[in-house]
């Protein structure tokens, strides 16, 4: 292994003994479900049951713990998307440190609430990361804080790699990590740690396709990032320089996931594991449902980096899923205007098994003749089959019938 990167194996262990006892141990069990859904042997590491629900407390705390007792007094700024922020300003409050953090304007509102509750001073700025980093250095230099990178700082990176010590510790057979990467402090400090004790390991990055600014990297590209992603915590437009150094070093391979990819893999850990994962946070898994072959028949450690997600946009993700597995499926029916013929649709949907959860009449606008109604029917399925066969029954007593948003594919 390369021996001249910024951060050692010596050092992560150091990190694991400096923070234990004020970082929880996180379990690293095997998903027999998510094995068999994939194709691969799947350890997840469960980070979002740390205390802030994500792993940067691990660096959070470690880069604290290394300040001068000049630097706790004058107080520590950070620039956040939301858990590095969250990370800072818990163990800032707790060691008795004063802590400002600077976070985008399109942080979500947990996570701004939360890392207010911790005690610190929340600045909003910018729409990025980046715009919210410029602001954060100006207000360090105007009131001299020291400035807590969220990813390109040795000790942060020190502090991350202490999830991939404790994966090996707990899954020793593992061949393969994968592991988020937004500013890449974790992919790096897991990577250093992997490799120590395992050098044939494979350590696999996961962007989200807007924000893949490593993999651009790696790959001698322009780095063009931009939009909206539900992985807000890995939506970096720039990699740090020591964690691109020591990827580059460690030749870590880079994937890329789409935003369908991640929802998927939000409600699959909600519906398999019963624990909440962010965009961010599901990444990992959403790269072993949009590139199978890649991991078919490995043994593999995710990182479930967080569970940072505004409960509106997880039931939103939820029902978007039940959307497309057909589990929630509209339908389209031209049905005569006259009494009796909605109840006799219900009755034939009830005795397919379907489950009415919304009607909606067309009487007065489109093409609907007179004598004819519109009938849009939302309705819970056991799956798109359910629907097909609900369609047969219905256009088996006569009716025309469309299905909508796709859930009859």
């Amino acid at each position: 292994m390369t021996t001249d990167l910024p951060v050692a194996l010596g050092d992560i262990r150091a990190a694991s003994a400096r923070i234990a006892g004020a970082v929880v141990r996180t379990p690293c069990l095997l998903s027999q479900t998510l094995s068999r859904a994939t194709g691969a042997e799947i350890w997840v590491k469960f980070e979002n049951l740390q205390f802030t629900a994500s792993f940067k407390e691990r660096g959070a705390l470690n880069t604290l713990l290394l300040l001068s007792e000049d630097e706790r007094r004058r107080g520590v700024i950070a620039m956040s998307a939301g858990n590095h922020a969250q990370g800072v300003a818990y163990h800032a409050g707790r060691l008795g440190v004063p802590a400002t953090i600077v976070m985008p304007s399109i942080t979500p509102n947990v996570k701004v609430r939360h890392t207010r509750d911790h005690g610190a001073r929340v600045v909003l700025h910018g729409d990025t990361l980046a715009e919210a980093g410029s602001e954060a250095r100006r207000l360090a230099e105007a009131e001299r804080l020291v400035f807590l990178h969220p990813y390109d700082d040795a000790r942060l990176i020190a502090g991350q790699g202490t999830i991939a010590l404790e994966m090996l510790e707990d899954a020793p057979a593992l061949d393969t990590l994968v592991v988020p990467v937004g500013g890449g402090g974790m992919i790096a400090g897991c990577a250093i740690a992997a490799r120590a004790l395992n050098p044939g390991i494979a350590i696999v990055g996961v962007e989200s396709r807007g924000y893949a600014a490593l993999g651009q990297t790696l790959a001698n590209q322009p780095v063009r990032t931009g939009g909206d992603t539900i992985a807000e915590g890995i939506a970096v437009r720039d990699i740090g320089a020591l964690p691109l150094a020591i990827a580059r070093a460690l030749k870590i391979e880079v994937l890329e996931v789409d935003e369908v990819a991640i929802e998927r893999a939000i409600a699959l850990f909600l519906e398999v594991e019963k624990t909440v994962a962010e965009g961010a946070g599901a990444a990992g898994l959403a790269a072993l449902l949009a590139h199978p072959e890649r991991f078919r028949g490995r043994k593999v450690g995710l990182v479930l980096c967080g569970g940072n997600i505004d409960t509106r946009l997880l039931a939103s993700v939820l029902l978007r899923g039940l959307v497309r597995d057909g589990r929630i499926a509209r339908l389209r029916l031209m049905i005569g205007d006259r009494p009796g013929q909605l109840a006799h649709v219900a009755g034939l949907i009830g005795e397919a098994g379907g489950n009415i959860v919304e009607v909606q009449h067309q009487r007065l606008f489109g093409g609907v003749v007179a004598k004819a109604t519109e009938l849009d029917v939302t309705m819970e399925t056991r799956g798109r089959a359910h629907v097909r066969d609900i369609v047969a029954a219905l256009e088996g007593d006569g009716f025309s019938v469309q299905v909508l948003d796709g859930a009859g594919g």
